[in-house]
């Protein structure tokens, strides 16, 4: 029998709203990857087109959740970070990651915190910064080109050159232990492109594209860096993983756009069926 692939999500639970755990572990495990998950923060609903939200910090539950893991002797072949809830929890994050990960275990970052040249509300550069630490332990780290910028410390703008996002992906290479998948290519007409860089090898980079759909909703981001994991949990090659992501993440956005209603997220239920499919025609 093949031993089960167990993966720790840490992120927050949005209790309504389609982002964060709430898409991690549905879409994880429907790869057929063991999700167990770890809060950094419960919300009443995400934080995007809603007011007067609630927030209940987790911080303080972090070292405890670990104390008994490590009595039970639980291990993860791999764990995957998305939205952290306050700067204190980076330590405990990592000390968490350096007590629980197998010694061949993988580390995915989604340094969630920016889009469209801004800052989620109540974070700012203090945060990136620490960001940036828990990115260099990082096997893989998914960064929009907000966030890159944030993390090198570069002004953004609404597009940059193929050049200049060579550049990026290049300097960000410093905040990972292996690979590099940069979102927000936009220079090839039709396509939303990123680029994946291995600091290994002495490739420049490689552009991967899909087909752009003008939409924007929350949560694409959670949706893309969930089916990338779950990919190349599936063996699939860093490159063949991010076109499965954003395949996925395209064919959720196709099944959401004529829906006025939806604008909170996308329908990425609808997908789950499609993605032996997509394992299977990205050998």
């Amino acid at each position: 029998m093949t031993e089960t692939i167990k993966i720790l999500t840490i992120q927050d639970v949005s209790c309504y709203g389609q982002c964060s755990i709430t898409v991690a572990l549905p879409i994880i495990s429907a790869f057929g990857i063991e999700t167990a998950v770890l809060p950094s923060a419960i919300l009443s609903t995400h934080t995007a087109g809603f007011t007067d939200y609630t927030v209940r910090d987790l911080t303080d539950d972090l070292p405890a959740i670990k104390e008994h893991w490590e009595k039970e002797g639980i291990y993860f072949d791999a764990i995957y970070t998305g939205f952290i809830g306050s700067i204190e929890q980076f330590d405990y994050i990592i000390d968490i990651i350096n007590s629980r990960l197998k010694p061949d275990g993988l580390v995915f970052v989604d340094p969630a915190m920016a889009d469209h040249g801004e800052f989620y509300n109540g974070f700012d550069q203090d945060f990136a910064d620490k960001m940036g630490e828990l990115c260099k332990i990082g096997d893989y780290v998914l960064p929009n080109t907000t966030e890159a910028c944030y993390l090198l410390h570069k002004p953004w703008k609404e597009e940059f050159t193929k050049e200049e996002m060579l550049e990026m992906a290049s300097e960000l290479s410093a905040f990972t232990k292996k690979h590099v998948i940069l979102k927000g290519d936009t220079h090839k007409e039709g396509k939303l492109g990123m680029i994946v860089l291995d600091k290994d090898e002495s490739s420049e980079g490689e552009f991967v594209y899909n087909d752009k759909i003008d939409y924007v909703s929350h949560g694409t981001g959670d949706v893309f860096a969930s089916s990338f994991v779950g990919a190349t949990l599936n063996g699939k090659s860093t490159s063949s993983a991010a076109k499965i992501a954003g395949e996925f993440t395209k064919k959720a956005i196709e099944e959401t756009v004529d829906d006025p209603t939806h604008g909170y997220g996308v329908k990425f239920e609808r997908v789950i069926p499609s993605i032996q499919e997509l394992l299977n025609s990205n050998e």
